[in-house]
């Protein structure tokens, strides 16, 4: 996945791997300061550039990982989750049904299929210096809508200066369809709340998700 990735230079070079052991020597990315730790206010417009960046690059023929597979497959995996008693009790299974036919009216509706990165959260994403830009690691990349790969950004905005207001920003700076990118926002929301119920983290930020969930 870097290899495919690697012409746009917003990856680390694959400088060698060894397929039967697991192994491979990736090249240092400097600073490498993580995008959570990067001044807020430049970070929407650097994102649209890595953006632009990431999906200008075709998607391989045949590419066999979809948005699709991997929405099947996570609310397959977390919504098992709804049985623990601590969970249950704040995120319901109409909540968890609501999130998955708002993904599937997205999933159906996609005008625009780009090759994703497709885990494109704040803490894969490194400070690749001035010439550079933003650099991200550990793609799980798939096809789908380019959306997604700005909304664990915005949905990390819960808590901060809210969902909605960072959406609108973000939209704006990577030229993304404000609505949409909402409404996946809406759609991974009780993915994040499980996190937050499992690791800790602010109550105004699960408040915020789970209204957003509703």
């Amino acid at each position: 996945m870097l290899r495919v990735f690697a012409p746009t230079g917003r990856v680390p070079g694959v400088l060698a791997a060894d397929a039967d052991s697991g192994a491979m020597v990736l090249e240092e990315i400097l600073p490498g300061t993580v995008a959570e730790d990067l001044p807020s206010d430049s970070l929407p417009g650097r994102w649209g550039e890595l953006l632009t960046a990431l999906h200008a690059m075709a998607p391989p023929e045949d590419w066999p990982w979809t948005l699709r597979g991997r929405f099947e497959e996570s609310f397959d995996r977390i919504g098992k989750r709804l049985t623990e008693p601590a969970i249950g009790a704040r995120i319901g299974q109409d909540t968890w049904q609501r999130a998955i036919e708002r993904c599937e009216s997205l999933l159906s509706t996609q005008d625009t299929v780009v090759l994703l990165h497709g885990d494109l959260h704040l803490g894969n994403v490194l400070d690749g210096g001035a010439a550079r830009g933003l650099v991200a690691i550990d793609p799980k990349a798939c096809v789908g809508d380019p959306c997604f790969d700005a909304v664990d950004y915005v949905v990390a905005g819960a808590g901060h200066e809210g969902v909605e207001a960072r959406c609108r920003l973000v939209a704006d700076a990577c030229g993304l369809d404000g609505d949409r990118l909402y409404t996946w926002g809406r759609v991974v929301a009780p993915m994040f709340a499980i996190a937050h119920l499992s690791y800790g983290g602010p109550e105004r930020a699960l408040d915020e998700l789970l209204a957003l969930a509703s």
